[in-house]
């Protein structure tokens, strides 16, 4: 049972992501754009929910704050 007074984490992510991407990123523990610096686009997509569109908006919004997915190519 969740606590209603317990505090949600902060989330700076788009707003435009749709809620199946919404639910996979929450579910996986990614409240704030700067986690996305620690894994790449391909362990992203991984996630069930997550696609193209979702992910490109993230991209986007990341290099807008001037970071970037990290490189495991």
């Amino acid at each position: 049972m969740t606590n209603i007074n317990e505090p949600k984490p902060e989330n700076d992510l788009p707003t435009g992501i749709g809620k199946p991407a919404q639910r996979a990123l929450a579910g996986a523990g990614y409240f704030r754009l700067e986690k996305f610096t620690m894994i790449s686009e391909a362990e992203v997509l991984k996630l069930h929910g997550m696609g193209p569109k979702a992910l490109d908006i993230i991209r986007q919004e990341l290099a807008a704050k001037g970071l970037s997915f990290a490189d495991r190519s």
